[in-house]
C-alpha cells in the first residue's frame, strides 16, 4: 500500500506547484474493475485511453493511457491509486472481493463506478457488501469533485437520457473522504469512448471529459 501513498504524495506536491512530475515517475492508470453477475464490464474499452490523453493534456498529472483491467481479488488492485467500473447488468462481488475492495479504499484507494444504465439495483447491494455501516448519500453541487478542476455548478452534466430522469452522483466515505463515487443518469463514461461509439455531439463529449478529469484530480488529491 506505500505504492498508493507515494504516488498520491507526489501528485499532490505536483498538483500545487505546478511542476509536471519526473520522467522517472510511472504514468497514472486508471484500471477497469473485471467483476462477476453477467454484467458487461469490459465494454467501450477506449473510455479509460480517451479520458486520460484528455487528462494528460489539460494536467500536469504524469498518467499512462492504456486499458488495463483488475480482479477486485488481486493484490495488483493495490498497484493503481484510483479504478472504474461500468456497465449494463448485474454486479457480484464475493466476500474475499468485497474484503479486499474495502482494504484498498481504507489504504487510500478510489473507486468510481458509472451506471451504463442497468447496474443501479446490483451495485447498490454489492457496495452494502463493503460497507455495510452505511448507505450511499447523494453529493451537493458544492462538493469539490464539481469544482476541483472544472466548473461544474449544477452538480453532473446530462451525458445520456437513459429514463430522462435527473443526473446523480452518490459517495461512501471513510471518515470525511469520499472513496467511493458513483454516477446514475448521466453515464459520463459513454461520453469517453471513441466519436464513433455513441455519436454523442462534441460538446456533451468535453462535458463528459471534463467531469472525468475532476473525479481524477479530486481522487488523486485526498
Amino acid at each position: 500500500m506505500s505504492i498508493i501513498v507515494t504516488i498520491l504524495t507526489i501528485l499532490l506536491t505536483v498538483q500545487q506547484t505546478h511542476i509536471p512530475a519526473p520522467q522517472s515517475l510511472s504514468g497514472i492508470k486508471l484500471a477497469r474493475v473485471k467483476y462477476g453477475g453477467g454484467g458487461d464490464w469490459y465494454n467501450d474499452p477506449s473510455a479509460e485511453v480517451n479520458l486520460l490523453r484528455y487528462v494528460r493534456a489539460n494536467t500536469n498529472i504524469n498518467v499512462e493511457p492504456v486499458y488495463e483491467y483488475v480482479d477486485l481479488s488481486s493484490d495488483n488492485l493495490f498497484q493503481y491509486p484510483l479504478i472504474f467500473m461500468t456497465g449494463h447488468g448485474t454486479v457480484n462481488f464475493t466476500e474475499s472481493e468485497a474484503r479486499n475492495l474495502r482494504s484498498y479504499l481504507e489504504n487510500g484507494g478510489f473507486l468510481y463506478v458509472d451506471d451504463d444504465y442497468g447496474m443501479d439495483k446490483s451495485i447498490r447491494k454489492e457496495l452494502k457488501k463493503v460497507f455495510p455501516e452505511q448507505d450511499l448519500v447523494e453529493l451537493p453541487f458544492d462538493h469539490p469533485i464539481y469544482h476541483t478542476h472544472f466548473d461544474f455548478p449544477n452538480g453532473l452534466p446530462k451525458i445520456h437520457e437513459h429514463d430522462a430522469k435527473p443526473p446523480q452522483g452518490f459517495g461512501l466515505f471513510i471518515g470525511k473522504r469520499l472513496c467511493v463515487f458513483y454516477t446514475v443518469e448521466t453515464n459520463p463514461s459513454d461520453g469517453w469512448a471513441d466519436p464513433e461509439v455513441h455519436h454523442d455531439p462534441p460538446e456533451k463529449r468535453e462535458a463528459a471529459l471534463k467531469i472525468g478529469t475532476n473525479i481524477i484530480v479530486y481522487a488523486l488529491s485526498q
